[in-house]
């Protein structure tokens, strides 16, 4: 269903996938991606369990905005293990403006559609996501 404010669809493969990713554990990441001449939603990558929060950042273009979820596992200091569900919302500084601005309006709605997200990220560059500030967000 579209939304009225930025008339984007979400297909519903992406809220399967991120129903999987949550509940069996059977990705570490998603990375969504807005199709502009369909005004969709779409999965664009599934990362595996064993890949690594660095075959994700690589998996993001250097140009262009996505969406994406990391399922993150880190041990408290009381060393217990956890995890938590970040959707880090990536719109590099060299992306088009057009681009930018479509996935600024239409991110609230289609976060909405993901129920399970603990912690948001927005990032322009590599450095506002690096593993070290993921970290401080996870505790």
């Amino acid at each position: 269903m579209a939304n009225s404010a930025s008339g984007m669809a979400v297909n519903d493969e992406c809220k399967l996938k991120f129903l999987e990713l949550k509940t069996k554990r059977n990705f570490r990441f998603i990375i969504f991606k807005i199709d502009e001449k369909i005004q969709q939603v779409s999965v664009e990558k599934l990362g595996q369990p064993d890949e690594s929060y660095d075959d994700f950042t690589a998996s993001l273009p250097a140009d262009e905005c996505r969406y994406a979820v990391f399922d993150f596992d880190f041990v408290t200091d009381e060393n217990c293990q956890k995890s938590k569900i970040f959707f880090i919302s990536w719109s590099p500084d060299t992306s088009r403006v057009r681009s930018k601005m479509l996935y600024a309006s239409s991110k609230d709605r289609f976060k909405r559609e993901l129920d399970g997200i603990q912690v948001e990220l927005q990032a322009t560059d590599p450095s506002e996501m690096s593993l070290d500030i993921v970290k401080g967000r996870a505790f």
